[in-house]
């Protein structure tokens, strides 16, 4: 689904609004307190900062442009369709005629890994260097998602403060009971605002951010498997059940039905 995150922060508000509003809430007490904005949000990205170097919270714009921006990447099945032709051509004319290919390659990591197979370096060594990098990707990946991840989990604690905050200045108006009902509501608003920062916004962040990076990876470790099947010079068909195993029972059959419509296509030209 495209969007999705404008998608859930749409149906978190709408929540929290109308939940409000069926409870006989006033909304108006999420706008006039400014004191719990304050406790809540800078609260919590004072403990971001504290929590991590500046090199990590200098990648934060780039991190939400992710989160907020749909993921593009080549398919799987685009995948085995692109080594199958490559493993067609280097049976027929050898390793050296994908050099022309590779100028085509968007993909600046299957790229790297097809010059090395070109230049003729051992398997080991392009297997090493390819799941080195794949790691060091997996490791940066981690530390972004673990701010969004570490937010979430002082939000709603910070809310706690808030609120006994709030309390400790509602016991100033026991003398007016009208004052004293609308400070103890006011002081839970910082509650209400760090578990759903925390648990709408932050914690979901951070479970995406992580989920575009297993797909990411999952992506590479077949690119990997697909580069050395066509250094060691496997059939197409080979190649193919070697990198369906990648995918889902449901994308091996529509797989399989492509590659039976462009079969009976050829076959009638």
């Amino acid at each position: 689904m495209k969007n999705s995150t404008i998608i859930g922060l749409i149906l978190g508000f709408f929540a929290l609004i109308v939940g409000m509003i069926l409870k006989g809430a006033p909304i108006t007490s999420l706008i006039s307190n400014p004191a719990a904005y304050v406790i809540i949000l800078i609260g919590t990205a004072a403990s971001v900062v504290m929590a991590f170097p500046s090199r990590d919270l200098a990648k934060l714009p780039k991190l939400f442009k992710i989160i907020f921006k749909e993921q593009k990447l080549i398919s799987k099945q685009e995948v085995i369709t692109m080594f199958m032709e490559w493993a067609s051509i280097t049976r027929r004319e050898g390793l050296l005629a994908l050099e022309a290919r590779v100028d085509e390659i968007e993909d600046q990591f299957l790229k790297n890994g097809m010059r090395m197979i070109i230049d003729g370096n051992d398997q080991d060594f392009v297997r090493d260097v390819l799941l080195e990098d794949i790691s060091a990707t997996e490791d940066r990946h981690k530390s972004g998602a673990q701010i969004f991840s570490q937010a979430g989990m002082y939000a709603p604690t910070l809310g706690v403060l808030g609120a006994v905050i709030g309390l400790i200045a509602a016991l100033g108006n026991l003398d007016e009971m009208e004052k004293l009902a609308h400070a103890v509501a006011g002081a839970f608003v910082a509650t209400v605002l760090g578990i759903f920062t925390g648990y709408v916004l932050w914690h979901p962040m951070a479970n995406k951010l992580k989920r575009l990076s297993k797909r990411e990876v999952e992506l590479r470790l077949m690119m990997v498997e697909g580069l050395l099947s066509i250094q060691s010079g496997v059939s197409t068909t080979a190649i193919q059940q070697k990198l369906s195993v990648f995918l889902t029972p449901t994308e091996r059959q529509r797989l399989a039905e492509k590659e039976e419509a462009s079969r009976e296509q050829k076959e009638s030209a």
